[in-house]
């Protein structure tokens, strides 16, 4: 029988095959994780996520900087937080002074195009490495929502454009959205982690954030040894998208699913659910595992970094939040 149609037609050279391709990637779909930390022209790089680095807020704002003329228009931004200043409320998390709110306020003066998303969970400020307040050997949902709604509102008053909830505590978008517009602040944002999944992937960045949850000898208190009590169960899909059309529901203006290259299934579920924006989170464990392969030259680092970028993207991303967001801006680039 004669073949009418041969799909390998529109696969003949690189013009023909990038006028039909589907999916592109741009700078401005990328955003980058940074992780702050107190002191001066100081700059650290995590041993198990190489390239990335906690850095002074002096040398933040000089990356931010080079990432907004690469074309990168939002980072995710986390900070550091001296163990004196832990405890079971997360009282730190909203200090007019405090590390987050600084670095906010010099990012916004130096480059006020920039947009800026705060994480907003307590894990950072917490003496046991919970994303929220410790009660009665677990979580406490709704006094967390309380904690929560002050972090957010200090984070506005700083200069945010968005906050980023990444908790997972029950009802937390609404008291965002209340919290924020009862402080004066309607038009700042929502990014909600809305299907946050408890992941192994995300060993490296609790490395570089001392996040992981932990029994702290001095008060013998009992203390949920993982996250699951708040974080999603890897082996749900409806519970995803439950999750994403409450947060809409409740305020959200963004939702994110996480991790990423793992997930593209639930990704491509949200984004069929849902009228809002979907960011994906491609995590630090995703980013780990190139960098290792790569460094044994069992991967083409370049390939498979911009390949994975474009899965994310065309499974329904509107935004990817990626450690590669600099190598990869750099690359389409040129």
């Amino acid at each position: 029988m004669f073949q009418l149609q041969r799909g390998r037609r529109l696969r003949v050279n690189e013009s023909i095959r990038s006028l039909v391709r589907e999916t592109t990637l741009s700078p401005s779909d990328f955003m980058f994780p940074m992780f702050i930390a107190e002191g001066e022209n100081y700059k650290v790089e995590i041993p198990s996520m190489p390239g990335i680095y906690r850095r002074s807020i002096d040398l933040t704002v000089a990356e931010v900087k080079e990432l907004f003329a690469l074309g990168i228009r939002a980072v995710n931004i986390y900070v550091k937080v001296d163990e004196s200043l832990k405890d079971n409320t997360g009282k730190e998390a909203w200090n007019p002074n405090g590390l987050m709110q600084r670095a906010i306020k010099a990012i916004k003066s130096a480059c006020p195009e920039m947009i800026v998303m705060p994480d907003v969970a307590l894990d950072p400020y917490s003496i046991y490495g919970h994303d929220g307040i410790i009660e009665n050997g677990d979580v406490a949902n709704d006094a967390t929502n309380e904690a929560l709604v002050k972090m957010a509102v200090s984070h506005a008053q700083a200069g945010a454009d968005f906050v980023a909830p990444s908790d997972m505590m029950d009802g937390r978008v609404l008291r965002l959205r209340q919290g924020l517009d009862a402080a004066g602040f309607p038009y700042v944002g929502i990014m909600s982690y809305s299907a946050k999944y408890a992941s192994a992937f995300y060993g490296p960045f609790r490395d570089a954030l001392d996040s992981a949850p932990k029994e702290v000898d001095a008060e013998p208190v009992e203390v949920p040894k993982d996250k699951k009590t708040y974080q999603m169960d890897y082996a749900n899909r409806i519970e995803a998208i439950k999750e994403a059309l409450m947060d809409v529901e409740e305020g959200a203006d963004m939702v994110m699913v996480k991790p990423g290259i793992a997930y593209l299934d639930i990704v491509r579920e949200v984004k069929n659910a849902v009228n809002v924006p979907v960011t994906v989170f491609h995590v630090s464990g995703e980013y780990a595992m190139i960098k290792a392969a790569s460094e044994r030259g069992w991967l083409d680092h370049d390939k498979i970094m911009m390949e994975q970028l474009m899965c994310i993207k065309r499974a329904g991303a509107s935004l990817i939040s990626t450690y590669f967001a600099k190598e990869a801006a750099i690359i389409l680039n040129k």
